[in-house]
This record gives C-alpha cells, structure tokens and sequence, in this order.
C-alpha cells in the first residue's frame, strides 16, 4: 500500500452544520492567516442537514450583521404560535404559550439551505470546504494528542477488496480538530470513550425528528405560523411532540419527535408520526398536497446533565456534538451558532483547546441549559408530573435546588410481557407515504451497494437467539428506514441490513438494548440529499 496523501492545515474542522461553519468563519474573521479547513461526508453542503427549524437570529447576527439583506433562500419570520394538547380525537388549544415556545422574532428557516448559504460566504473568508469526504479515523501524535483525521477510502467493494474506482483516502493533519458532527458523531463518541470525557456527567439522551416537507394550496398556509402539541399519539409514558412550521409559497414543515428513552418495545417512531398527521386538526391541512422531501435524524436532549467535557488534548466538541440543545425551546441551532463563535473566539486568543470546556460552561451557552435541566428528565415519571415540574421550573426561572439524573435510551426499553403496550387509537391512514420505503424514496437516499456494509453488527447471533425472545427485534421498529429485517428462509432466521436504506439518523446506534450495532460512516458523498430541510 503506498504511503497516504497528506494535507496539512492549522484547524480542521469535521462537519459543515451550523456549528462547524460558524466556528471557520469567526476564526477567519479573526486570525485570518491561520489555514482552516472543514470537511463534510455529505455529498454536498446541506444535503445531510435536517431540524424542524425555527431560530434565534442573535448569533447569525453576530456572525454575518448584515445577513437581513441577502437572507438564506428559505427565510420567514415567525408570526403566530399554537401550542395544543392533542387527545385522539380532538385537542385543547393554551390560551397562553410557553415562554420559551414563544417565538417572537425568530426565523423559520430550512437549516440545510442555511448552511448551503453559509458555505461560499466561508469560502470567501478564505476557509476551505470539502464536501463528499467521510472522516473516518482520528489521528493521533506521538503524545496521544488528536492529530487530524483520516479520509475513509473510496472505491472499496463490499468484500473488503479494492474496486476498478478505488482511491485511498487523504491524512488532514492539524494542530487544532474541532468536532463539529452532529448527534452521536461517529469520531465524537470515540473520543468520549477514549478520553473518558464523560466520567463526569449522566449517559447521553436523544429523541429521534422525523420532518416532511409538503406543498400545499396556498390559501391553505399561513407564513410564519408555528404550532406544536404533545398528548396523542404519544402515551402518557413516552416523550413526544409535534411541529408544524408554515413556510412560503404554500410550502409547511412537518414533524413529530419521539424520545429515545421510551419503553414500550413495540413503539414505532415513524408510525408515531404517520398517525399524528391523520389527526382531525391536521389532516385535512394536508390532504391534496404533495411531499416535497422527508427524513429523520437523531436530536441531542440530555442537556446540562449530560455534557460531557469538551476538550482533549489536540480537539473539541462543539454544536450537537457536544449537546447543546435547549428541549423545552425545541431548538439548538442558536446554541450550535453561538458555541461554534465562542470556540473560534477562544482558539483565536491562543491556538489550544485547554480551556475550552471551562469557558463554556462559564458562558450564556451553559447558563441556557442549565435553566431547563430539569424539564426532559421529569416526563420519566409520566405526562402530568412532567407538565407540572415544567410549570414549576419556568416559574422559578430553573433555581430548583435539585438536578434530576438523565438515563441512558437504550437501558429504559422493556422486555416483551414487562411491558403492556396502551391501545394508542391508531387509524387506518391514506396520506402519503405508504410505509418507510416510499419515505427512503422521499430523502433521496443514495449509496453505492457495493461497499462495506457501515451499520457494524458485534454479533448477529445476539439478534436471533437473545433480542427476538427478549424484545422482539425493536430494531426492525424504530429504525424510520426499514435499514433492519429479520429474514426467514432455507438457511434460517437472519438479520439482514438493507444499509441502502440509510438515512443516517443514528437511532440504530443508540436505541438497540443490546449496544450491539455500531454506525459508521460509510463512502464519502453516500446517505441523504435533502432539498430546503
């Protein structure tokens, strides 16, 4: 094997959200004679990229002063709120909403087109952008230090043997790696484990978001307008809520998320989801429309309680890599924004990450969650203690005296029998799509199928003979894909990964109560390509 291709720069930054382009940009900003790069597996900027999302535009202010006058090509001011209470058949609308669901002066945007935005305004700073590049390894230095990372090979056929097309990927070597990936980032979680960054703090938590994107009549939708609800479909032991966002030009976002910490092991997301949209307050908002582009990923919900330190020796996390979201705002690209500006202000005073983790925790970044720690992990002990701890939270401003722990998603699913699933009134449903397939149609998924499979399985055995007994194969359930199949044939039962499929949300990797399935980045440019998400 011939030696690796190397590239050298001051800072590397893995990822091109909200965060990562932020942080490159205010670095240039400041030092602009350090060489900064930022490196994306999706195929292009944005297409990887999907939130409900309504934003603070504080930060953006910050960044870009004058962004009002060439604003992101998906870009309504927010108007009116809803927050509702859903029963099955009907619902009861607040009178008053939440203060911290009151959006008066955000921004309902497409964070995909934010970021595709943002891009060639880096570029212009002098920041180079490489999308279609998987980082699949860190390097490290002869002290253990992060080094850079390593581009995963392209051209690689599913056995392992290298194809006609094979290209050896790159070394980016840097002084500084900045980790801007996402929830569960698959180089983030390795350098928590390997620098023991969570000694500290609770497990991680998440919820998966499920979004599609319709076009509808326009008289039908009302620019600005954003409601959102939690009750039905969910059961009064599981998280959940919807969102339903109007944009322009007849064009809404819909979505429901659905805490990964439910235990129900019948439970599915995207069922959850499909149902909400045939509830009688939002169905016929839809019927006739058209989906324009859908998708799912995984949202950071642990909190204060769960962040993790956020330096090491040659790196930091920022954004949903570090676990910024604020859960009762429903909303994280403002946090993801301000960390990727404080990080940059930081590196820019002394080109070390030692400190990073104090300053943080020191700033309005963590005063934000450390105010709502306590809303998510109250829901645990039901609907109605969860509604009246958050009563209680918003009226003391978060000053509670105590901090309620965080559990870790995959330990909270129950056994079959331990567990006796609520008649949740499902009905029989005519909106589009049909099932998780037509849904896979609607992200514009694309992987070349022959290469090696990226959803790692430790051991397959476990699947058959342990997971289908104790919980009946849940991965077949809360994956929004139909990435998981139990296949009976001559040869026996079977799991069979449809890695296709992908969407790249990461559920498989946190929700399996067995840890046994490991997500990876698969070939650079692969996964969704999501238009205006």
């Amino acid at each position: 094997m011939s030696e690796r291709e190397c590239m050298e720069y001051d800072v590397v930054t893995v990822g091109a959200g909200p965060a990562g382009l932020a942080f490159a940009m205010r670095l240039k900003q400041t030092r602009p004679e350090l060489s900064v790069c930022v490196i994306e597996k999706a195929s292009t900027i944005g297409a990887h990229i999907l939130s409900g999302a309504v934003i603070e535009p504080g930060p953006l202010d910050q960044l870009l002063p004058d962004w009002r006058q060439n604003p992101p090509p998906v870009c309504v001011p927010a108007g009116q709120d809803e927050f509702w209470l859903l029963t099955r058949t009907g619902g009861y609308r607040f009178p008053v909403v939440p203060p911290q669901m009151n959006n008066h002066g955000n921004y309902i945007v497409s964070l995909g087109a934010l970021c595709a935005w943002l891009a060639p305004q880096a570029e212009a700073l002098g920041v180079e952008i490489y999308p279609g590049f998987a980082a699949a390894e860190t390097l490290f230095d002869d002290s253990g230090a992060v080094a850079g990372v390593r581009i995963g090979d392209m051209g690689v056929a599913r056995d392992g043997s290298p194809k006609a097309s094979y290209t050896q990927g790159i070394d980016i070597k840097a002084r500084i790696t900045v980790l801007a990936e996402g929830a569960r980032g698959h180089l983030s979680k390795r350098l928590i484990k390997h620098y023991h960054l969570d000694a500290d703090c609770d497990p991680p938590s998440f919820s998966i978001g499920i979004k599609e994107l319709w076009q509808l009549p326009e008289d039908r939708v009302e620019p600005g307008k954003i409601v959102h609800s939690f009750g039905w479909p969910a059961d009064r032991h599981t998280y959940g809520g919807s969102f339903i966002y109007h944009l322009d030009r007849g064009r809404v976002a819909i979505g429901y998320v659905s805490g990964l910490d439910y235990r129900d092991p019948m439970y599915q997301p995207y069922e959850a989801f499909q149902q909400f949209k045939h509830h009688p307050t939002v169905q016929p908002l839809l019927e006739g429309g058209n989906i324009l582009s859908a998708g799912a990923r995984a949202i950071v919900t642990g909190g204060w309680q769960s962040l993790p330190k956020l330096d090491m020796p040659g790196a930091m996390l920022i954004g949903d890599a570090a676990g910024l979201l604020n859960v009762p705002k429903v909303k994280g690209v403002h946090q993801a924004l301000r960390s990727g500006l404080l990080a940059a202000e930081h590196l820019a005073e002394r080109l070390d990450p030692a400190g990073w983790d104090a300053r943080l925790r020191s700033s309005p970044i963590a005063d934000e969650l450390r105010k709502v720690r306590n809303f998510k992990p109250a829901f645990k002990r039901g609907l109605w203690w969860g509604l009246a701890n958050s009563a209680w939270e918003t009226l003391t401003q978060g000053r509670s005296p105590w901090t309620l722990k965080v559990v870790d998603d995959a330990s909270q699913l129950q056994r079959l029998g331990e567990y006796s699933a609520p008649d949740r009134g499902y009905v029989e449903r005519s909106l589009a799509p049909r099932d998780r397939l037509a849904g896979v149609y609607y992200a514009a998924t694309e992987h070349d199928e022959d290469q090696p499979v990226h959803l790692r399985v430790a051991d397959t055995s476990i699947c058959i003979d342990r997971c289908a007994v104790e919980y009946g194969n849940p991965c077949t359930r809360f994956c929004p894909a139909g990435v998981y199949e139990i296949v009976d044939d001559d040869a026996g039962k079977r799991l069979q990964i449809n890695a296709a499929n992908c969407v790249h949300c990461k559920t498989c990797d946190i929700k399996d109560p067995s840890q046994n399935i490991d997500w990876t980045t698969p070939e650079g440019g692969g996964g969704p390509n999501y238009p205006n998400m």
